[in-house]
């Protein structure tokens, strides 16, 4: 799967005091599944390292990206130099971007931009970050900062994992039964996010035959809205107590009160999401439920990541 991201969070050296700005967990830990598409805008555009820092300056819906001490705008041409490099990332296939926090150029939110009295507001988003968003608006983005919360590293893996399942699907043949196939491994996946979209999809694929627009464009759309969503421990909750319905006629009595304690358990916060996951799965192996076993929801990511042991 590859990856854009920002390099100074690789390691490299290219921030405006010649530091960087390594992060060991994207590149140690997602990194044995993610390949790097490395993205520096202000040296690949021609900057120098090191160099004068630079802010945005002006409206933050519209900011000038501007040097501190000089006052040289650069906004013209890094537009220029980030519409050709956004027409080479369409070509590498990406599954997603990890931006670089607060930075003028590559930060996805809350950058500072600063008035003609030089107050800043934190409501910019980078110039070259922007443009890539507006370009690539299907793509699951982060940046390095907010990975740091578990909740949102899970919320955006899962994103990724969905999204190269739909490229994979899109090399295929592209029938209508290929798209049924995909929406029912992903339908619990999308109930943990978001029961509204989870609904939207169902019909739209239920009535696809008669579909008079683009189908597969517009369900990747919802469904990639519909993941944005957290997964809360009480969505997920409701999905484990879906799934437990497929063990009614197969659980003893003492089991189904195990299952139902240890989904109660996890719904309040004492045990992570992959207690019930395990148990769960056990009984998914042992009763060999088809519908269950074909679900991305058991196993949306590498175990080995742990994004499920938080609580």
């Amino acid at each position: 799967m590859r990856i854009g991201v920002s390099r100074c969070i690789l390691g490299e050296r290219v921030r405006y005091d010649g530091g960087h700005q390594h992060d060991r967990y994207i590149t140690d830990t997602l990194g044995q599944y993610f390949e790097y598409i490395p993205v520096c805008p202000e040296v690949e555009y021609g900057l120098p390292v090191p160099r004068e820092p630079m802010h945005l300056t002006g409206n933050p819906g519209a900011p000038r990206l501007v040097t501190i001490k000089t006052g040289i705008d650069h906004t013209d041409g890094m537009l220029a130099w980030t519409g050709r490099r956004l027409k080479e990332l369409q070509k590498e296939g990406l599954c997603g971007f990890i931006f670089k926090s607060k930075s003028p150029s590559s930060g996805m939110q809350g950058v500072k931009v600063y008035s003609a009295a030089g107050i800043p507001v934190h409501k910019g988003v980078g110039i070259f970050a922007r443009a890539f968003m507006e370009r690539f608006p299907l793509l699951p983005v982060e940046d390095d900062g907010r990975l740091h919360d578990p909740v949102l590293r899970e919320n955006f893996v899962e994103r990724v994992f969905a999204y190269r399942s739909w490229q994979i699907l899109l090399g295929g043949d592209r029938s209508i039964r290929s798209l049924v196939d995909f929406h029912t491994n992903h339908k619990l996946l999308l109930m943990s996010h978001s029961p509204k979209h989870y609904s939207v999809l169902g019909r739209l694929v239920a009535g696809a035959r008669d579909h008079k627009g683009n189908l597969y464009e517009e369900y990747i759309t919802a469904m990639m809205d519909g993941l944005r969503f957290i997964a809360t421990a009480r969505k997920q909750a409701n999905v484990l107590l879906h799934m437990l319905g497929y063990f009614k006629a197969l659980l003893t009595a003492d089991e189904k009160q195990e299952l139902l304690d240890i989904i109660d358990t996890y719904r309040r916060g004492s045990v992570p999401l992959i207690a019930p996951i395990v148990l769960i799965t056990h009984y998914v192996r042992k009763f060999d439920v088809p519908y269950l076993k074909r679900q991305s929801y058991l196993n949306p990511h590498p175990m080995e990541l742990m994004l499920r042991n938080h609580a």
